[in-house]
This record gives C-alpha cells, sequence and structure tokens, in this order.
C-alpha cells in the first residue's frame, strides 16, 4: 500500500477520489429521498420526477461551466467549492418544507456535483501517465459505483428508525469531513492557466439554459404527454436556446464548448453509443422493480437485491474492463463489454412470473458489468484528445452528454415497458401476462440497440499504434 501511494499521481488522486467517493455515497442515500419526501407531505407520487429532475439538470449543465472554471481558478479550489456547494444543497434538503423548496436544494447538490466530477476527470487526463489513463478511470468509477452500494441499505435502515431528514443530515456530516480532508490534503500549488476575464459569461448562460430545457425535454413528453402545451413550450424554448448557445459560442474568444474536441470522430460515435446503451442502466433497473411488482408483489425486496447486485457488476466491469484499454485496443474491448451488456438484456427473455432473484440478479448484474466497462473505456476514448490547457472544459462536456444519456434511456425504455403493459392490460390480459409480454418486447429493442452501438464503436478511431503505445 505505501509503495502505490508513493507513486505521484496516485497520491495526488486521494481528495479527488474522496470527493468522487461522496458523491457516489450520498448518491446512493438519497435514492430513497424522493419517495419517502413525497410520502410525508402527501403528494402524488410522481412528482418524485422532478425532485430527480432538477439535480439532473445542475449536474449535466454545469458541468462543462465549472470545468472551464477549473481551468481558471485551479482544480483544487474548484473541488473544494464543489464540496461546499455540495453540503449547502444537502443542508437546504434537510430543512425543505415544500416541493419548490426541495426543487431548489436538489439544484443546489447539483451544482456542487457539477463542480466535483468535471475537475476528477481533469486531473486524471492530466497527471495519470498516458499509458495508465485507462487505470485511472477505472480507479475513478470503481470508488463512484462502490460507493453507491452502501448509500440505499444504511439510508433505508436510517429512515426505517429515524425519518429521512436525518439522513440527509448524515450526509452533511460526512460531507464536512470529507471537506476537511480534502483541505488537509493534495497538492497546494496553485494551478491557474487562464485569465478569469477571458471566461466565456454569455455562453455559459446559454449553456445552462439550454442544456437544462434539452433535458426537461423526454420528462415533460413522458409525464404531460408529446403533444402537450407544456412539452411544445419547453421544446420550443430548447430549440431558440440552443441556436442562441451556437451564435454565442461562436462569437466567443474562449468557448466554454471547444468544438474542435466535439467534432472529433471519437466525440461524436462514443456519445452515440452512450445514448443507444448508457441510458439501460436507470431503465432496467425501473423496470425490473415495475416486472417484479406486477408478477411477485408479495416478493418485492427481490428487485432491491438485484439491483443492488447490477452496482456490484458496474464496480467489476470498471477495474476489470476498464483498464484493458491501456492494453488493447479499445474498441475491441469495447465491443466485448457491450456484448456482455447484451446478454445481459437476452436474459430478460428469459423472465417468467416466477423468475428467481438469481435470474434478476444475473440479467442486471451482467448489464451492470458491460456498463461498467462501457463507462470507464469511453472516458479513455473521448478524453484521450483532450486539450491539457482546457481539460476541465473537455472532462466537463463529455460530463454533460454522458450525464443526458440516463435520462434519454428513462424517457424511451421505461414508458416502452409501462406503456405496453398497461394496453395489454386495457385489452383484457392479466397484469402478469401483460408484464412478461412487455419485458421481453423490451429486451428486443434493447438488444438490437446494443447491436447498433457495437458497429458504432467499430469504426471509432484507434487509440493504439501497431506497437501497443497510446497515440
Amino acid at each position: 500500500m505505501k509503495t502505490i501511494l508513493e507513486k505521484p499521481h496516485i497520491k495526488g488522486f486521494i481528495p479527488f477520489g474522496l470527493a468522487a467517493f461522496l458523491v457516489g455515497l450520498v448518491g446512493g442515500f438519497t435514492s430513497l429521498l424522493g419517495p419517502a419526501f413525497v410520502e410525508e407531505l402527501n403528494l402524488p407520487y410522481n412528482n418524485t420526477t422532478w425532485t430527480a429532475l432538477a439535480m439532473a439538470m445542475s449536474t449535466a449543465a454545469f458541468a462543462p461551466i465549472l470545468g472551464k472554471l477549473g481551468d481558471i481558478i485551479g482544480r483544487r479550489v474548484t473541488l473544494l467549492i464543489g464540496i461546499v456547494v455540495f453540503a449547502l444543497g444537502n443542508v437546504l434538503t434537510a430543512i425543505a418544507p415544500s416541493l419548490l423548496f426541495m426543487l431548489l436544494a436538489r439544484f443546489i447538490v447539483g451544482m456542487g456535483t457539477a463542480a466535483i466530477a468535471p475537475v476528477v476527470m481533469s486531473y486524471i487526463v492530466t497527471e495519470f501517465p498516458r499509458d495508465k489513463i485507462a487505470k485511472g478511470f477505472a480507479l475513478y468509477m470503481f470508488v463512484s459505483s462502490i460507493s453507491v452500494i452502501f448509500g440505499p441499505t444504511l439510508g433505508g435502515l436510517i429512515i426505517e428508525y429515524f425519518n429521512w431528514r436525518t439522513m440527509i443530515w448524515v450526509c452533511v456530516v460526512i460531507s464536512v469531513i470529507i471537506f476537511l480532508l480534502c483541505l488537509m490534503i493534495g497538492n497546494k500549488k496553485p494551478t491557474v492557466k487562464n485569465d478569469i476575464k477571458n471566461f466565456d459569461g454569455i455562453g455559459a448562460v446559454f449553456i445552462l439554459i439550454f442544456f437544462s430545457l434539452l433535458l426537461c425535454v423526454p420528462s415533460f413528453g413522458q409525464n404531460f404527454g408529446w403533444q402537450s402545451k407544456q412539452f411544445l413550450i419547453v421544446l420550443i424554448a430548447s430549440i431558440i436556446s440552443g441556436i442562441g448557445l451556437c451564435i454565442a459560442e461562436k462569437r466567443a474568444t474562449n468557448p466554454i464548448i471547444q468544438w474542435l474536441f466535439v467534432k472529433r470522430k471519437a466525440f461524436i460515435l462514443s456519445v452515440l453509443a452512450l445514448f443507444l446503451t448508457q441510458g439501460l442502466m436507470q431503465a432496467n433497473m425501473t423496470n425490473v422493480i415495475i416486472f417484479v411488482n406486477y408478477t411477485q408483489p408479495q416478493n418485492s425486496i427481490i428487485s432491491g437485491y438485484a439491483i443492488s447486485i447490477m452496482y456490484i457488476g458496474m464496480s467489476l466491469g470498471a477495474v476489470i474492463l476498464g483498464p484493458l484499454a491501456d492494453r488493447y485496443e479499445p474498441k475491441k474491448v469495447l465491443a466485448g463489454s457491450l456484448t456482455l451488456t447484451g446478454i445481459g438484456s437476452a436474459i430478460m427473455l428469459l423472465f417468467t412470473e416466477n423468475s428467481s432473484v438469481l435470474l434478476l440478479a444475473a440479467s442486471l448484474g451482467l448489464l451492470g458489468f458491460g456498463l461498467g466497462g462501457n463507462g470507464t473505456i469511453f472516458m479513455k476514448v473521448v478524453l484521450s484528445g483532450v486539450p491539457l490547457e482546457n481539460s476541465g472544459a473537455g472532462t466537463g462536456t463529455y460530463g454533460l452528454f454522458r450525464d443526458l444519456a440516463a435520462p434519454f434511456g428513462v424517457a424511451v425504455f421505461v414508458p416502452m415497458f409501462t406503456n405496453r403493459a398497461s394496453t395489454l392490460i386495457n385489452s383484457g390480459a392479466t397484469e402478469i401476462t401483460a408484464a412478461i409480454d412487455s419485458v421481453k418486447t423490451l429486451a428486443l429493442v434493447e438488444i438490437a440497440c446494443i447491436v447498433t452501438g457495437i458497429i458504432t464503436v467499430l469504426f471509432l478511431p484507434k487509440i493504439h499504434n501497431k506497437k501497443g503505445e497510446t497515440l
């Protein structure tokens, strides 16, 4: 252990790893927040969508903005500010008296997350040896996903014996402890790289507006209807703000969105594959819960076990498959990890009304294993070409699109399952028959998406040369 910590890039990673652990652990805790909050205030259950969306909006939209800030004021300062904002958001969450107040609180938590994630990835890109970058991302993914595993269990126990507000105060205490640890350790050398006068303020405003609205599009369509007034207003507003963003960034001296970086084949194809496959995680997790509620309402706890195994699979996929991208051509490793994801989805074709926890766990476990590897390797592929002087903005931009992939998957695949089940039930089918038919139809669509994703990654540019060295 001492030998490992003597490596400068590993020792310097400690505060960034602690921050990643904080975000994952608290994220696991607060996965139980939405249902508990709306139950306390006697709100309709669908309001959990808005609490999750408020945080997702700021996490995604602020990522490139705060990543760019990290390039200007330094990663260490940005990291510490991010943890403070993250803690403040959780304090406000703990005292939230209403839905509107809660939405503001979760939005602030997302801002803290958006400040932390890009600087963690930026540190790996700039400080890890070129032939160890995939291992660095694997370490980041492992720390993030392994910490999530404990959150729901510990959070559930706290809620059961106390209440959800106590659970959030525990998250605040953990945030303060992590802040103090990060303050005491790590490289205190300033890393200022750019003049704050060059910060693209107008671009930042348009980025925040456009991507926040873009993230609302699938949620509004899903909840209000794809032809509703609410959905059309959000859609039109997002298009207008998108045009404004393009104009603002084109005129900016030092734009936040680095178009030369974004327009590369490695970025475009990776993001396309992410949208086709990475959203399956949240979607299948939700759909398995719904499937079990339909078919085995008396035994719904088995879905919780299966989801825990999915997160374990993600952790293992990150540390086992991810580092292979340092030794072998990443797109070949991606094809293999996506194949595992496809097998996990194909197991859903075997689901019955009496599916055991082993079958559910096999499906989600393999899915998580493949996605854990995918997430690590895509970071290697996309961020290998990021300009080091703009690494924060580059990693933040990638983080933005990565964070958009999961809501996209939920917006597409969850309604695909629930709407088909409802249609079949309305046609006279039993809930069990409808659920089985719907989950198998969903599996076929997901397999088609994964096959398309595999074909997409095969067109990615090579990362290694003939000698196996990173280009």
